[in-house]
């Protein structure tokens, strides 16, 4: 199978962005499978690797994505002034670098130079100071492909929740919540699970609002008079789907290892528990887009960033989880292009166990 070209953004230079990239990308069996292209500059990237111990890693700066070297580690340089690196702080710099590198390598996957892109954590406030003006990298790819409905899901090997508020306020949650974005919400999972991850007639499970997904109407109706109608449309659009299920419940006696996909109302309502089963062990991708982004599922680190003590597991798996979704994605093309002649999906069943039996960092 071909090499998948992964562009990689750099995020935040003051957090552990660049240490759990070089900690993942030295590793071979990571190299096997993709032609890497890091999007930031040599320097910022060498300071970085000076403060691993014990890393054997070369690189390769290219001057243009068109034409990338395979067999190598390839840094595009987005800028070329030198960078003041404050290991741990949160700065305007670190947003002002991570949005020059998310910008290109964003430029790079609309032309096709890469194939996918997998993006280290930013840390918002920074983002914000740099001028970005979304709540999260989320929301600029949903800008950046106009006409096309997203939806942040996060994936483990057995678990896979979408949102249907991404970074809200809790106290604008509920007025954002309506049968017809929950409609929207639905499509998407239902389409990516079959899509990305090859599920021919995926079972989804939605969750409620309230607590106790409102005990028939005593702790709010939103259950009544939004969830449950959204529910029955997406029945009727022949998808298989439950609930609204109260949410504490459904994670607590394990119904969710029931389902394919799970829809939560709002960031927190997904993320606790969803973290709390697979952390770094998952992947944040965003379903719904022409192209295929996933990141890791933590955060800057400012607290441990420069002392070479960030786990590159979560990273490794965002990297993996793309080239995945990427092969399937390809297959299912495929397919619908040639219906008569339905080819399955090839797992590299070799390569997952090695995945698994990596040694951690």
């Amino acid at each position: 199978m071909k090499k998948v070209k992964v562009g990689i953004t750099i995020g935040d230079i003051n957090g552990v962005g660049l240490e759990v990239i070089l900690k993942t990308l030295c590793n071979p069996m990571v190299s096997k499978n993709i032609t890497p292209v890091i999007y930031g500059s040599t320097k910022v990237v060498s300071y970085h690797k000076n403060i691993i111990n014990d890393i054997n890693i070369s690189y390769q700066s290219v001057n243009s994505t068109s034409r990338l070297y395979e067999d190598k580690i390839n840094i595009f340089n987005c800028w070329e002034e030198n960078v003041n690196i404050n290991l741990g702080t949160l700065n305007e710099d670190g947003g002002k670098y991570a949005m020059l590198s998310l910008e290109q390598a964003v430029k790079d996957i609309k032309e096709g130079n890469i194939d996918v892109i997998v993006t280290a954590p930013i840390n918002k406030k920074a983002m914000q100071l740099a001028g970005f003006q979304y709540p999260g990298h989320t929301e600029y790819f949903a800008d950046q492909f106009k006409g096309s409905q997203q939806l942040m899901l996060m994936t483990s090997e057995d678990l896979k929740v979408g949102l249907v508020t991404n970074h809200l306020p809790l106290n604008e949650v509920a007025e954002s919540i309506t049968k017809e974005t929950i409609l929207k919400k639905l499509k998407i999972l239902n389409n990516s699970l079959k899509m990305d991850f090859g599920l021919e007639r995926p079972t989804i499970a939605v969750l409620g609002l309230n607590p106790h997904a409102g005990d028939e109407g005593s702790i709010g109706k939103e259950e009544i008079e939004i969830i449950r109608p959204a529910i029955v449309e997406a029945k009727k659009n022949n998808m298989l789907v439950m609930g609204p299920f109260p949410a504490d419940g459904f994670f607590g006696s394990g119904k969710f290892s029931k389902f394919d996909g799970i829809l939560a109302m709002y960031h927190d309502q997904g993320l606790v528990p969803f973290k709390t089963l697979s952390f770094n062990s998952s992947t944040n991708f965003t379903a719904g887009l022409p192209i295929i982004r996933t990141s890791p599922d933590h955060g800057t680190g400012f607290d441990i960033a420069g002392k070479d003590m960030a786990d590159s597991k979560s990273f490794r798996y965002a990297i993996f989880k793309a080239i995945d979704i990427y092969r399937s994605r390809t297959q299912y093309q495929k397919d619908g292009a040639n219906p008569l002649k339905k080819a399955s999906i090839k797992v590299d069943r070799e390569n997952r166990n090695e995945l698994k039996d990596l040694p951690q960092n």
